[in-house]
């Protein structure tokens, strides 16, 4: 259990471990956080989740999540400016899939956490 004790826990800076650690420029921060955000939205997920598997138009899209047409075209909007989806378009249909490997592979990671720490508490 994490101690939760409002006093600091000692009164001297050390300054060796300040000089050994980094601090992350404000730009790389924001675009960090904009991806954390992109995975940050079930429906979101549920999209990339499918799209990492196979290439869908709006309408796949739509009929898999359970969602209206709009809908699912507002987060692929959102993620399309993030450059984690792209398109390509079939006479009238445009198709979408993934266009961020490093997304993707957070987005796996996470589900085989959230997986993996699942199965170990059913087997306590």
């Amino acid at each position: 259990m994490l101690n939760m004790r409002s006093e600091p826990c000692c009164n001297t800076v050390h300054q060796d471990a300040i000089d050994s650690v980094q601090q992350l420029e404000a730009p790389v921060v924001e675009q960090l956080a904009e991806s954390f955000k992109a995975l940050a939205d079930p429906t979101r997920i549920r999209i990339l989740f499918n799209l990492s598997r196979r290439e869908l138009c709006v309408c796949d899209l739509a009929e898999v999540l359970g969602m209206t047409q709009s809908a699912v075209s507002h987060q692929l909007r959102f993620l399309k400016a993030l450059r984690i989806v792209k398109f390509r378009r079939d006479g009238n249909t445009i198709y979408y899939t993934c266009d961020d490997a490093h997304i993707i592979g957070l987005l796996q990671m996470a589900l085989d956490h959230v997986t993996h720490t699942a199965s170990q508490e059913g087997s306590e």
